[in-house]
């Protein structure tokens, strides 16, 4: 009698467990198949903005950064805004670097340049910062470089905006390009 009980014991665990198994066992296959479909709005994304930047949609890497860029596009320039119904060019750039790499910084622009490490335009990289001196003497504007000459900053005419670097107006009022320390 004791040996019917064992056996009719396991035969029952196999009963409730291989069904709990082989569900289980196919919800993971699936995940891992949703998983491996790369997210429609992800390669829109790259393709959108490597079209802006002008290089391959290959090249855009850093997702986080192009999501954030895309929530702040055309936000209009507001001085010490720090929202997007309106923000400045330093207050974007801190909110930019908290947000994406998890980096404080403190306003105003010439404060931001002070946390940097001064490098070669050679050297800039995609998260670099890049400063310009506005018809002032001292930093008066900053924004963060992206890819291929371009950088994103909020433009007082134009709000949250990319521009190139070799534009005439950028050009003349480039001061230095920087990394964060």
């Amino acid at each position: 009698m004791t040996t019917n009980y064992k056996h009719n014991s396991f035969l029952y665990s196999l009963v409730i467990f291989i069904p709990i198994l082989l569900t289980t066992s196919c919800r993971s296959s699936k995940e891992a198949t949703v998983k491996e479909k790369p997210d429609e709005k992800i390669v829109e994304l790259k393709a959108k903005y490597a079209g802006i930047l002008g290089i391959a949609t290959g090249q855009i890497s850093n997702v986080k950064l192009y999501q954030f860029i895309d929530e702040w596009y055309g936000t209009p320039y507001k001085y010490g805004g720090k929202t997007k119904e309106g923000v400045d060019c330093s207050d974007f750039t801190a909110i930019l670097c908290e947000t994406v790499y998890n980096k404080k910084v403190e306003v105003p622009s010439s404060k931001i340049y002070s946390m940097t490490q001064a490098i070669d335009l050679n050297d800039i990289q995609e998260g670099d910062l890049v400063f310009f001196k506005i018809e002032s003497s001292k930093i008066s504007h900053v924004g963060v470089y992206l890819q291929n000459n371009k950088f994103i900053h909020a433009s007082t005419k134009k709000g949250v905006i990319i521009n190139d670097l070799n534009e005439a107006y950028y050009k003349k009022y480039f001061y230095k390009a920087g990394r964060l320390k």
